[in-house]
């Protein structure tokens, strides 16, 4: 029998709402089914919406399903902090303060309030009057990395209409959704691409680029994932997650930094990266955060 159940949109990776990236968390989602759950998905038609369920492992203060219009996520980043904040809005609390254990398909992910912060040059007040709530995820370790074959290198090429030249590093950075990653010069060269996947359409694609010298943020990055049902996806955390995890061990990036994403869909997407420990690639943590704001409470009859 159909019931109420809390339901909440939520904006990701931006201190202004309406800028970031926007994910529907269906609360209180125990009993519904998968293929309910995969109508409502296909149904609200953003890149990601969760479900709320009461975790089956003692550590976990809740469990998280995430499903995009097509299909399910083990891990994505700003569905994790998007629920975490409509959970926390809905009166959530975790057993440990300040942080909280979240179990999805990639197993426990660790978040914890108020870092890594989010910089904006506008207001960091949504127009309800509320103060955005910050968050931080540690990054899952990657279950794929090295090199991309030359052939597929080639098809992203040709998929992104510029010459395999321009390419400058390539990677598998997948920590659950199946994403890679290539490298070009530049923020501009970035934001110019106007892509064809016909070629590739199973492509899960995040591109990014440096912006110039003396910049806020570091690089502008895009994600491109026709494969299941999304475009380009506005501002992705499991991407930049994976990418700071390979820039920084390969020295390409400082142990902290942030990164734009969204420009070329008139989103203002900023995600803050914070690599912590002991100098070790292999034992420091990922943390990847930025400013989240609940802009729709409401029920779902499902």
């Amino acid at each position: 029998m159909p019931q109420l159940r809390r339901f909440a949109q939520v904006d990701v990776f931006s201190a202004v709402p309406f800028r970031g990236n926007p994910v529907a968390v269906v609360l209180e989602a125990d009993g519904l089914s998968d293929e309910q759950m995969a109508r409502i998905a296909n149904w609200t038609n953003l890149s990601e919406t969760t479900f709320v369920l009461s975790p089956t492992v003692p550590a976990a203060d809740y469990r998280l399903r995430i499903f995009t219009p097509r299909r399910e996520l083990p891990f994505a980043g700003h569905p994790t902090l998007g629920s975490a904040a409509a959970w926390l809005d809905a009166g959530g609390t975790p057993a440990q303060e300040g942080r909280i254990v979240q179990e999805c398909g990639a197993g426990l992910v660790d978040i914890r309030r108020g870092g890594p912060a989010s910089p904006s040059t506008d207001s960091s007040v949504s127009p309800t009057g509320e103060t955005p709530e910050t968050l931080a995820f540690a990054a899952p370790k990657r279950l794929r990395t090295g090199e991309l074959d030359d052939a597929y290198v080639g098809d992203i090429a040709r998929a992104l209409g510029i010459d395999r030249s321009e390419i400058l590093d390539h990677q598998w950075v997948d920590n659950g959704p199946g994403w890679a990653a290539v490298r070009l010069a530049t923020a501009e060269q970035v934001l110019a691409l106007t892509p064809d996947f016909s070629g590739i359409p199973d492509a899960k694609l995040g591109v990014f680029g440096a912006h110039p010298e003396g910049s806020e943020h570091e690089y502008e990055i895009r994600a491109f994932v026709p494969g299941v049902g999304v475009g380009e996806d506005p501002v992705t955390g499991s991407l930049n997650a994976a990418v700071a995890q390979w820039l920084i061990g390969a020295g390409l990036a400082p142990d902290s930094y942030t990164t734009t994403q969204g420009t070329a869909l008139g989103r203002a997407g900023i995600v803050s990266i914070s690599s912590e420990g002991s100098g070790s690639t292999e034992d420091d943590e990922i943390w990847v955060g930025g400013a989240t704001s609940v802009c729709i409470r409401g029920t779902v009859t499902a």
